[in-house]
């Protein structure tokens, strides 16, 4: 089993979030992350989902999702085919000795710094999974404080759309 991005195009109306989590729900399907928005058109909402899950029952979730009356549209996006973003926002200890050295990593990673204290550095991220994971494993050195974190969104590359 491996961690699959299903993009879902959903009428945007009340209940119909409750509608999906319940059919992961009742399926037996862990949902590991999710991220809802409107799209272009207010009338529609495009749903974000991560499930781990094998060939087989990511194709039954798809199947039941393409069921369910307020889903207009079920795709999996694909890493090689889709471009798949998160959000971090991470607070550290930052001395005045370990500041520049923060900054450095920063910028490596194309970090934003939001905020300076005396004694944090508040720090924001975005990009893939594991690019993420991997700036929070090299700022965790400096003491890490507090963090937040979304769940993926993304959209299929080039002319494919919804």
């Amino acid at each position: 089993m491996k961690k699959r991005i299903l993009s879902v195009l959903v009428e945007n109306r009340a209940g119909v979030l409750s509608r999906i989590a319940g059919l992961f729900s009742r399926r037996g399907y862990n949902i590991d992350s999710l991220s809802v928005g409107t799209v272009d058109d207010p009338a529609f909402s495009r749903m974000t989902i991560g499930v781990t899950a094998n060939d087989w029952q990511t194709e039954q979730i798809m199947k039941q999702l393409n069921k369910q009356i307020p889903v207009i549209k079920v795709a999996e996006l694909l890493p090689e085919d889709s471009l798949i973003r998160e959000i971090l926002i991470i607070k550290v200890s930052a001395t005045v000795e370990h500041r520049r050295e923060i900054k450095d990593l920063a910028d490596i990673y194309k970090a934003s710094v939001l905020d300076v204290t005396q004694n944090t550095m508040i720090l924001e991220v975005t990009g893939s999974e594991k690019k993420i994971e991997s700036f929070i494993e090299h700022i965790r050195t400096y003491g890490l404080l507090e963090m937040a974190r979304s769940s993926s969104v993304g959209m299929q590359r080039g002319t494919a759309s919804f």
